[in-house]
C-alpha cells in the first residue's frame, strides 16, 4: 500500500492490435499496476482462466448485476456483455495502486464522463494488412468473423481522437517502452508527488 491513491488508466485497441499482450507484459514488469478483470457473457477461449482473463457469467447473472448497478460501466460487443464491478475497482484504487480497464471506447466513455480524471491510451496496429494478419494467425475464427471483426476494428479506431495517448503497435518492445513512459511519467506528475513525499518536503523546506 502506498500513500496516495492509484490512477485509473483507460486502454483500448481493435481486436488484434495487441493490446492483452502488451498489459500482460507491463504489469508483469510492474507490480504497482493492477489490470481489472471484467464480467462477461462470452463463451471462454481455450487458455482463459475464469477470474483471471475475465469473470465468465450467464446473461442471465450479468443482468441481475447490472440491475443492483453494480457496474461502473457496461457495454455490449458482438452480441456478448461485457462489464466493470465498481466497488473493486475503488477498492483497489484506494489502495494506492494503478489499474488498468481493457475497454472498449463505449465504456470508455461511460468511465470518463463518470471519472474524469482517468488517463486514457489507444492501441493502433501499423497497418489494416498486419490487424488482419493477427486475426488471422489466431485461428480460432471464420473468414466471416474475421471481416465483421476487421469493419468493427476501423469504426473502433475512428475514436482514437478520444483518447489522451496514443501507442503505434508496430515493434512489440518499441511499443511497450511507450506504454510503461506513459505510467512513469503520471507516477511522477508534482501532484502525486507531493502526496507521496509529503514529510520528505516538509523537511526539505523547513
Amino acid at each position: 500500500m502506498t500513500a496516495t491513491s492509484g490512477t485509473l488508466y483507460i486502454v483500448s485497441a481493435p481486436s488484434g492490435a495487441g493490446k492483452t499482450s502488451l498489459v500482460k507484459a507491463l504489469i508483469e514488469s510492474q507490480p504497482q499496476i493492477r489490470v481489472s478483470v471484467s464480467h462477461t457473457t462470452r463463451a471462454m477461449r481455450p487458455g482463459e482462466v475464469d477470474g483471471v482473463n475475465y469473470h465468465f457469467v450467464s446473461r442471465e447473472e450479468f443482468l441481475e448485476r447490472l440491475s443492483r448497478n453494480e457496474f461502473l460501466e457496461h457495454a455490449e460487443v458482438f452480441g456478448n456483455l461485457y462489464g466493470t464491478s465498481q466497488r473493486w475497482l475503488e477498492e483497489t484504487l484506494a489502495e494506492g495502486y494503478d489499474l488498468i480497464l481493457e475497454i472498449d471506447w463505449q465504456g470508455a466513455q461511460q468511465v470518463r464522463r463518470l471519472m474524469p480524471q482517468a488517463r486514457s491510451i489507444f492501441i493502433l496496429p501499423p497497418t489494416q494488412e498486419a490487424l488482419r494478419q493477427r486475426l488471422t494467425s489466431r485461428g480460432q475464427d471464420s473468414d466471416e468473423i474475421i471481416e465483421r471483426r476487421m469493419r468493427e476494428a476501423v469504426s473502433e479506431m475512428s475514436h482514437y481522437a478520444e483518447y489522451d495517448y496514443l501507442v503505434i503497435n508496430d515493434e512489440f518492445a518499441h511499443a511497450l517502452a511507450d506504454l510503461a513512459a506513459i505510467f512513469r511519467a503520471n507516477q511522477l506528475r508534482q501532484e502525486a508527488q507531493q502526496r507521496r513525499y509529503a514529510a520528505l518536503l516538509q523537511q526539505l523546506l523547513v
